[in-house]
């Protein structure tokens, strides 16, 4: 990697550019020069003259892992990242005389980083954000496409993270649509109080790792408050309300206890991003009577901060019905843009105020 220099604050920037390098996301810059991808669709973007694109990439864990690859605005496709060193190419779309590259990753915090080593024959342009305007998503599975595309490998085979791909999720679906920035804090199975298969007993909730970088309760690196969003959306409750795996022992839904870790969980977030505005959303995987109770305590959380004259007034987005085709009762990417198309007027409405 040529003419690159890392200064130690770049070193826990969010969205940080170095030299023709330029990282969204939870990402974390290396004293090597290379680029760790972290969270669902963190990404690497730079320009390069070259008509085939190259780029040399490793998963950081003994598995392999996934990214998502968008040259010139378009989709390129899904590759495994293998966890030796390895140079991929693509073939840019187009004769232009300069292409635009996004890696994405298209796995999570939980399948562990995805590594930017290099790519050769880059410009010095400096890419540019999507545009001025930023959001982040803070949710779970749903919110890290978990399951969304099994276009090559079934539900139901492979591994676990096999059919993620956290470019085509909502958030960035969203994203792109109305020309945003946007950021992922999302964990599969994660939850506000509880997780999909425990009482916070052996695993970490959303409230102790938000704040790490890495999204894991062993992690150091803290996640700095860089990014300050315009908007931020939390989608955080399918695990609460989840009946677990229907072995484990699973104990009946707190309303007190969600409620209170989910008004301790927004008062955080207004500390980290003083001039925010959130929204919060319910699930289209929560339908009947468990959804009533959930928009209900939803409500509640919105009502605890009815007198804050220090923030905008928190909104309320509840998704129409939906039978959810991806693997495992998760949504698919159609069901992820139907998502997003049900959210972007809301979205923009709140981007503009």
């Amino acid at each position: 990697m040529k003419n690159i220099s890392f200064s130690l604050i770049a070193l826990f920037l969010v969205s940080a550019i170095h030299a023709q390098f330029r990282a969204d996301g939870r990402t974390d810059a290396l004293p090597d020069g290379s680029i760790t991808l972290i969270g669902a669709a963190s990404s690497v973007s730079y320009t390069t003259p070259d008509a085939t694109i190259r780029f040399v990439l490793k998963s950081g864990d003994e598995h392999h892992a996934y990214a998502s690859i968008e040259i010139d605005g378009v989709y390129s496709g899904r590759i495994r990242v293998e966890k030796n060193q390895k140079e991929y190419s693509l073939k840019a779309p187009n004769d232009a005389r300069a292409h635009l590259v996004k890696i994405f990753k298209a796995t999570e915090a939980t399948n562990g980083p995805l590594y930017f080593i290099s790519s050769p024959n880059t410009l010095l342009d400096e890419p540019k954000p999507l545009g001025k305007k930023k959001i982040e998503f803070i949710g779970n599975s749903i919110t890290s496409g978990m399951g969304n595309d099994a276009a090559e490998i079934p539900c139901g085979t492979g591994e676990w993270f096999d059919q993620h791909n956290a470019y085509w999720a909502y958030g960035p679906i969203l994203s792109r649509k109305l020309n945003a920035q946007f950021l992922l804090s999302s964990v599969s199975g994660i939850g506000m109080y509880r997780n999909w298969n425990d009482e916070h007993i052996d695993e970490a909730i959303m409230p102790d790792v938000y704040d790490k970088l890495y999204l894991t309760k062993e992690s150091t690196k803290a996640f700095p408050d860089t990014f300050q969003p315009d908007l931020v959306s939390i989608c955080l409750g399918t695990n609460d309300f989840s009946d677990g795996d229907g072995t484990k022992p699973r104990l009946p839904f707190n309303r007190q206890k969600y409620i209170a870790n989910y008004i301790g969980f927004v008062r955080n977030i207004y500390r980290k991003y003083p001039k925010t505005r959130i929204i919060l959303l319910n699930s289209p995987m929560v339908s009947g009577a468990k959804n009533e109770v959930f928009v209900s305590c939803l409500k509640e959380v919105i009502a605890a901060f009815a007198s804050d004259k220090n923030h905008k007034p928190i909104s309320l987005f509840e998704y129409g019905p939906m039978v959810p085709k991806g693997c495992g009762s998760h949504p698919d990417i159609e069901d992820h843009k139907k998502m997003a198309a049900q959210l972007e007027a809301t979205f923009k409405k709140l981007l503009d105020e």
